[in-house]
């Protein structure tokens, strides 16, 4: 249970744990005032339920605080049927749209996708989606990964991750591309192990960092837990070193949160994985689990945005805006025909 006690902070997205906000959830949110929140599916039931939880954690901190989500399509999808479309994993989109049309129908399907989960996800109050998945797709990708990549080509997954960026903005959602500086090499699922790369800097230059170049200048970003021998011996969450490589070689200038602190891909307890990754240059650490006491730890060791976080998290936020009216049935049948669905 919640007593309060804990400094306020913004430096945080917290998750919560069941299909309605408690009064102690509501009372440690006010108190720890997180720059926002995030939703997975064991806090979803229906369109009317979601829509009232994302209010209430709304109102718990007084301000129209982002929800994100991951709704990436296939087993990454956290709002499913018979309440929410089902989309495939992006791989096999992509290969289906490339099939049909080449690059420029993928492009467009992707955009096309983005823009009608967007409508899905601002119905129910839903604001975040962490995507697009930019990790360049590699012979040696997990397969907790692999399809849900875009492919294996620099310029293809560029133009595949902008697309679905644009769609989600134009939806009024935030993007959040992960995992930076690349996930694509790595062989060992993060969520259980700590993954080394083992690659020379030049490659990782001209490959994996090359597509986060191409879309440092969107909004919000992920971290990947995974250590790069080339870099440095710590993973690039709590590794100084490479929040370095990814704001001045990448160039990414937006809010950079942590990839979930609960995955044992990094050791130690919670409130040292928090610490460690805000001192490294991290903007938010991201706690998925809901777990009060976990979530105390967090609040406490993270405490408040700094100024320059703060800056970028305004900044990231200024780009969520009400979207334009569209005809989402005409968008929905453009899909479909790019990927060679038939609906007779």
């Amino acid at each position: 249970m919640y007593s309060g006690g804990v400094a306020v902070s913004g430096a945080t997205i917290f998750g919560c744990e069941e299909r309605a906000l408690t009064v102690d959830e509501a009372a440690f949110f006010r108190d720890t005032d997180p720059f926002g929140f995030i939703l997975f599916a064991r806090n979803v039931e229906n369109p009317a339920q979601l829509y009232r939880l994302t209010s209430d954690l709304r109102a718990a901190v007084g301000r129209d605080a982002p929800v994100f989500v991951d709704q990436e399509g296939g087993r990454v999808q956290r709002l499913r049927a018979p309440h929410w479309q089902e989309w495939l994993p992006p791989l096999d989109a992509i290969a289906q749209a490339n099939a049909k049309g080449g690059l420029a129908a993928a492009r467009r399907m992707m955009y096309l996708r983005a823009r009608l989960i967007s409508a899905e996800l601002r119905a129910v109050g839903i604001d975040g989606n962490c995507a697009p998945c930019a990790d360049l797709l590699t012979a040696q990708t997990h397969p907790f990964l692999r399809n849900r990549c875009y492919g294996d080509q620099v310029a293809q997954v560029v133009a595949l991750s902008r697309a679905t960026a644009q769609g989600h903005l134009d939806g009024g959602v935030l993007p959040v591309v992960k995992h930076l500086p690349g996930h694509g090499r790595a062989n060992a699922d993060t969520h259980l192990h700590l993954p080394t790369v083992k690659v020379a800097k030049e490659d990782l230059q001209s490959c994996d960092f090359a597509v986060f170049r191409a879309l440092n200048n969107l909004p919000l970003a992920m971290t990947a837990h995974i250590i790069f021998a080339a870099y440095d011996d710590k993973p690039a969450t709590c590794s100084a070193k490479m929040i370095q490589v990814i704001r001045e070689d990448i160039g990414f200038a937006g809010v950079l949160m942590t990839d979930d602190l609960n995955m044992q891909a990094l050791q130690g307890t919670l409130a040292d994985k928090t610490a460690r990754s805000l001192a490294a240059g991290c903007d938010i650490a991201l706690h998925c689990h809901g777990v009060m006491a976990e979530m105390v730890e967090v609040a406490a060791a993270a405490g408040q945005m700094s100024v320059a976080a703060q800056a970028r998290g305004a900044t990231a936020l200024a780009a969520r805006h009400t979207p334009n009216d569209v005809d989402l049935a005409a968008l929905q049948a453009e899909h479909d025909a790019l990927l060679g669905l038939d609906h007779a």
